[in-house]
Protein backbone atom coordinates (compact mmCIF):
# COMPACT_ATOMS: atom_id res chain seq x y z
CA UNK A 1 0.00 0.00 0.00
CA UNK A 2 2.60 2.53 0.64
CA UNK A 3 4.79 1.99 -2.35
CA UNK A 4 1.12 2.22 -4.34
CA UNK A 5 0.44 5.62 -2.54
CA UNK A 6 3.86 7.03 -3.16
CA UNK A 7 3.43 5.64 -6.54
CA UNK A 8 0.17 7.54 -6.96
CA UNK A 9 1.76 11.02 -5.34
CA UNK A 10 4.83 10.81 -7.78
CA UNK A 11 2.09 11.08 -10.60
CA UNK A 12 0.64 13.69 -9.81
CA UNK A 13 3.59 15.58 -8.89
CA UNK A 14 4.35 14.48 -12.56
CA UNK A 15 1.14 15.51 -13.73
CA UNK A 16 1.28 18.94 -11.87
CA UNK A 17 4.89 19.80 -13.26
CA UNK A 18 3.40 18.90 -16.88
CA UNK A 19 0.50 21.49 -16.53
CA UNK A 20 2.83 24.10 -14.82
CA UNK A 21 5.46 24.03 -18.16
CA UNK A 22 2.42 24.15 -20.24
CA UNK A 23 1.10 26.74 -18.45
CA UNK A 24 4.30 28.71 -18.73
CA UNK A 25 5.51 27.83 -22.35
CA UNK A 26 1.36 29.37 -22.50
CA UNK A 27 2.22 32.28 -21.43
CA UNK A 28 5.15 32.87 -23.20
CA UNK A 29 4.42 31.75 -26.51
CA UNK A 30 2.59 34.33 -28.53
CA UNK A 31 -0.33 33.63 -31.12
CA UNK A 32 -0.73 35.30 -34.24
CA UNK A 33 -2.28 38.12 -33.31
CA UNK A 34 0.71 38.93 -30.84
CA UNK A 35 -1.81 38.06 -27.56
CA UNK A 36 0.10 35.36 -25.58
CA UNK A 37 -2.05 31.67 -25.65
CA UNK A 38 -2.61 31.65 -22.21
CA UNK A 39 -4.27 34.82 -21.91
CA UNK A 40 -6.38 33.72 -25.26
CA UNK A 41 -7.59 30.86 -23.71
CA UNK A 42 -8.06 32.38 -20.33
CA UNK A 43 -10.57 35.36 -21.77
CA UNK A 44 -11.76 32.83 -23.72
CA UNK A 45 -12.72 30.67 -20.88
CA UNK A 46 -13.73 33.99 -18.79
CA UNK A 47 -16.19 34.86 -21.92
CA UNK A 48 -18.09 31.96 -21.96
CA UNK A 49 -18.64 31.98 -18.29
CA UNK A 50 -19.63 36.31 -18.87
CA UNK A 51 -22.09 34.78 -21.58
CA UNK A 52 -23.47 32.08 -19.56
CA UNK A 53 -24.14 34.97 -16.76
CA UNK A 54 -25.72 37.40 -18.97
CA UNK A 55 -27.81 34.78 -20.05
CA UNK A 56 -29.03 33.70 -16.94
CA UNK A 57 -29.43 37.40 -15.68
CA UNK A 58 -31.19 38.34 -18.81
CA UNK A 59 -34.23 35.83 -18.73
CA UNK A 60 -34.21 36.55 -14.99
CA UNK A 61 -34.83 40.11 -15.95
CA UNK A 62 -37.50 39.40 -18.91
CA UNK A 63 -39.50 37.11 -16.37
CA UNK A 64 -39.76 39.56 -13.90
CA UNK A 65 -40.45 42.56 -15.85
CA UNK A 66 -42.93 39.71 -17.89
CA UNK A 67 -44.27 39.33 -14.19
CA UNK A 68 -44.52 43.13 -13.66
CA UNK A 69 -46.61 43.64 -16.71
CA UNK A 70 -48.47 40.60 -16.30
CA UNK A 71 -49.96 42.58 -12.63
CA UNK A 72 -50.73 45.18 -14.73
CA UNK A 73 -52.34 43.50 -17.71
CA UNK A 74 -54.52 41.97 -14.78
CA UNK A 75 -55.11 45.12 -13.00
CA UNK A 76 -55.73 47.32 -16.05
CA UNK A 77 -58.42 44.16 -16.98
CA UNK A 78 -59.81 44.65 -13.15
CA UNK A 79 -60.77 48.03 -14.08
CA UNK A 80 -62.43 47.87 -17.35
CA UNK A 81 -64.38 45.02 -15.97
CA UNK A 82 -65.46 47.31 -13.08
CA UNK A 83 -66.18 49.85 -15.58
CA UNK A 84 -68.22 47.75 -17.58
CA UNK A 85 -70.35 46.17 -14.49
CA UNK A 86 -70.83 49.68 -13.58
CA UNK A 87 -71.89 50.95 -17.06
CA UNK A 88 -74.68 47.84 -17.56
CA UNK A 89 -75.95 48.86 -14.06
CA UNK A 90 -76.59 52.58 -15.09
CA UNK A 91 -78.00 51.43 -18.59
CA UNK A 92 -80.33 49.30 -16.37
CA UNK A 93 -81.20 52.39 -14.54
CA UNK A 94 -81.20 54.66 -17.48
CA UNK A 95 -83.60 51.79 -19.25
CA UNK A 96 -86.04 51.40 -16.18
CA UNK A 97 -86.96 55.61 -16.03
CA UNK A 98 -87.76 55.45 -19.96
CA UNK A 99 -90.20 52.51 -19.10
CA UNK A 100 -91.36 54.70 -16.29
CA UNK A 101 -91.82 57.34 -18.65
CA UNK A 102 -93.57 55.61 -21.13
CA UNK A 103 -96.18 54.03 -18.73
CA UNK A 104 -96.64 58.00 -16.90
CA UNK A 105 -97.53 58.97 -20.26
CA UNK A 106 -99.69 56.43 -21.33
CA UNK A 107 -101.65 57.33 -17.23
CA UNK A 108 -101.37 60.85 -18.48
CA UNK A 109 -103.17 60.48 -21.64
CA UNK A 110 -105.96 58.25 -19.95
CA UNK A 111 -106.51 61.07 -17.89
CA UNK A 112 -106.72 63.30 -20.37
CA UNK A 113 -109.05 61.27 -22.52
CA UNK A 114 -111.39 59.93 -19.31
CA UNK A 115 -114.19 62.50 -18.25
CA UNK A 116 -113.85 61.45 -15.03
CA UNK A 117 -111.68 63.16 -11.93
CA UNK A 118 -109.03 60.69 -11.30
CA UNK A 119 -106.21 60.55 -8.79
CA UNK A 120 -102.97 58.80 -10.25
CA UNK A 121 -101.18 56.24 -7.43
CA UNK A 122 -98.21 53.88 -7.61
CA UNK A 123 -98.72 50.38 -6.36
CA UNK A 124 -95.99 50.19 -3.54
CA UNK A 125 -97.54 46.32 -2.68
CA UNK A 126 -99.05 42.98 -3.30
CA UNK A 127 -101.16 40.20 -1.52
CA UNK A 128 -98.91 37.54 -0.38
CA UNK A 129 -101.97 35.09 -0.92
CA UNK A 130 -102.49 34.00 -4.49
CA UNK A 131 -106.35 33.18 -3.73
CA UNK A 132 -107.28 36.80 -2.91
CA UNK A 133 -105.35 38.96 -5.69
CA UNK A 134 -104.80 42.73 -4.15
CA UNK A 135 -102.55 45.04 -4.63
CA UNK A 136 -101.52 48.44 -2.44
CA UNK A 137 -101.76 51.55 -3.25
CA UNK A 138 -99.90 55.06 -2.27
CA UNK A 139 -103.08 57.10 -1.80
CA UNK A 140 -105.93 56.85 0.91
CA UNK A 141 -108.65 58.88 1.99
CA UNK A 142 -106.69 62.23 1.94
CA UNK A 143 -106.30 62.01 -1.67
CA UNK A 144 -109.88 61.85 -1.26
CA UNK A 145 -110.06 57.95 -2.30
CA UNK A 146 -113.13 56.32 -0.59
CA UNK A 147 -114.14 51.78 -1.12
CA UNK A 148 -115.55 51.20 -4.01
CA UNK A 149 -113.82 53.58 -6.23
CA UNK A 150 -112.76 52.23 -9.48
CA UNK A 151 -109.09 51.53 -10.30
CA UNK A 152 -108.23 51.76 -14.02
CA UNK A 153 -104.74 51.94 -16.09
CA UNK A 154 -104.15 52.69 -19.99
CA UNK A 155 -104.48 48.92 -21.38
CA UNK A 156 -107.92 48.23 -19.21
CA UNK A 157 -109.63 47.85 -15.74
CA UNK A 158 -107.92 46.48 -12.94
CA UNK A 159 -110.17 46.41 -10.15
CA UNK A 160 -111.91 48.51 -7.06
CA UNK A 161 -110.91 50.00 -3.76
CA UNK A 162 -111.95 48.01 -0.77
CA UNK A 163 -110.29 49.81 2.07
CA UNK A 164 -109.14 53.19 2.08
CA UNK A 165 -106.79 54.16 4.34
CA UNK A 166 -105.32 57.45 5.82
CA UNK A 167 -102.13 57.15 2.71
CA UNK A 168 -102.83 54.02 1.48
CA UNK A 169 -105.16 51.87 -0.06
CA UNK A 170 -105.98 48.16 -0.61
CA UNK A 171 -107.21 47.58 -4.08
CA UNK A 172 -108.70 44.34 -5.21
CA UNK A 173 -107.92 43.24 -9.42
CA UNK A 174 -110.67 42.02 -11.43
CA UNK A 175 -109.15 38.45 -11.34
CA UNK A 176 -109.61 38.30 -8.30
CA UNK A 177 -112.25 34.68 -7.49
CA UNK A 178 -114.23 37.06 -5.50
CA UNK A 179 -114.37 40.04 -7.91
CA UNK A 180 -117.11 41.18 -10.09
CA UNK A 181 -118.14 43.56 -12.34
CA UNK A 182 -121.13 44.26 -14.79
CA UNK A 183 -119.67 43.44 -18.82
CA UNK A 184 -120.69 43.94 -22.07
CA UNK A 185 -119.17 42.13 -25.43
CA UNK A 186 -118.67 45.41 -27.16
CA UNK A 187 -119.20 43.69 -31.15
CA UNK A 188 -122.69 42.23 -30.12
CA UNK A 189 -123.45 44.16 -26.67
CA UNK A 190 -124.30 40.78 -25.34
CA UNK A 191 -124.35 41.30 -21.67
CA UNK A 192 -123.03 39.05 -18.73
CA UNK A 193 -121.18 39.27 -15.15
CA UNK A 194 -117.48 39.19 -15.42
CA UNK A 195 -115.64 37.57 -12.49
CA UNK A 196 -112.16 35.78 -11.13
CA UNK A 197 -111.43 32.56 -12.51
CA UNK A 198 -109.03 32.03 -9.82
CA UNK A 199 -106.25 31.33 -12.46
CA UNK A 200 -105.34 34.90 -13.84
CA UNK A 201 -107.74 34.85 -15.96
CA UNK A 202 -111.79 36.15 -16.10
CA UNK A 203 -115.00 34.37 -16.66
CA UNK A 204 -117.78 35.84 -18.25
CA UNK A 205 -120.88 34.80 -17.04
CA UNK A 206 -124.82 34.39 -17.73
CA UNK A 207 -124.11 35.32 -20.88
CA UNK A 208 -127.04 33.83 -23.25
CA UNK A 209 -126.45 30.58 -25.53
CA UNK A 210 -128.33 32.09 -27.97
CA UNK A 211 -125.92 35.60 -27.86
CA UNK A 212 -123.53 36.63 -30.83
CA UNK A 213 -119.90 35.86 -28.71
CA UNK A 214 -117.10 35.02 -30.73
CA UNK A 215 -113.28 34.39 -30.09
CA UNK A 216 -111.42 37.77 -29.98
CA UNK A 217 -114.33 39.95 -29.24
CA UNK A 218 -113.27 42.86 -26.57
CA UNK A 219 -115.43 42.78 -23.41
CA UNK A 220 -115.67 45.96 -21.87
CA UNK A 221 -117.62 47.35 -18.74
CA UNK A 222 -121.54 48.40 -19.04
CA UNK A 223 -121.65 50.44 -15.69
CA UNK A 224 -124.72 48.61 -14.25
CA UNK A 225 -122.51 47.90 -11.12
CA UNK A 226 -122.85 51.02 -10.13
CA UNK A 227 -118.62 50.48 -9.70
CA UNK A 228 -116.83 51.02 -13.10
CA UNK A 229 -117.91 53.13 -15.34
CA UNK A 230 -119.39 52.07 -18.82
CA UNK A 231 -116.97 51.20 -21.53
CA UNK A 232 -113.41 50.37 -20.08
CA UNK A 233 -111.69 47.83 -21.53
CA UNK A 234 -111.86 44.61 -19.48
CA UNK A 235 -110.28 41.95 -22.00
CA UNK A 236 -110.95 40.06 -24.62
CA UNK A 237 -112.72 36.58 -25.08
CA UNK A 238 -110.13 33.93 -25.22
CA UNK A 239 -112.44 30.78 -25.70
CA UNK A 240 -116.56 30.33 -25.55
CA UNK A 241 -117.56 26.96 -25.02
CA UNK A 242 -121.12 25.40 -24.61
CA UNK A 243 -121.93 24.61 -20.84
CA UNK A 244 -125.18 22.84 -21.38
CA UNK A 245 -127.42 24.68 -20.24
CA UNK A 246 -129.05 28.25 -20.99
CA UNK A 247 -125.81 29.87 -20.74
CA UNK A 248 -122.34 29.78 -22.50
CA UNK A 249 -119.26 29.26 -20.62
CA UNK A 250 -116.53 32.06 -21.77
CA UNK A 251 -113.70 32.74 -20.63
CA UNK A 252 -111.76 36.30 -20.98
CA UNK A 253 -108.11 36.97 -20.82
CA UNK A 254 -107.82 39.92 -18.91
CA UNK A 255 -106.63 43.60 -20.66
CA UNK A 256 -104.13 44.39 -17.59
CA UNK A 257 -101.01 42.40 -17.42
CA UNK A 258 -101.33 42.73 -13.64
CA UNK A 259 -97.82 41.11 -13.29
CA UNK A 260 -96.26 44.79 -14.60
CA UNK A 261 -98.29 46.88 -13.10
CA UNK A 262 -96.99 50.02 -11.50
CA UNK A 263 -99.77 53.12 -12.12
CA UNK A 264 -102.89 53.51 -11.92
CA UNK A 265 -105.78 55.91 -11.92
Amino acid sequence: MAVLDFRLRAGYLFLAVVVGHVVLISAQVNARTGVPILETVTFGVFAEVQRATSAVLDGVSGAWSGYFALRGVRAENETLRRQLAEAQVQLQQERALAERSRSLEALLGLRQSAALATTGARIIGTAANPEFRTVTIDKGRADGLEPDMAVVAPAGVVGRVVVAGMRASRVQLLVDRNAAAGAVVERSRAQGVLAGAGDGRLRLDYVSEVSDVVEGDTVVTSGIDGIYPMGFVAGRVERVEKAGGAYRSIIVRPAVDFSSLEDVL
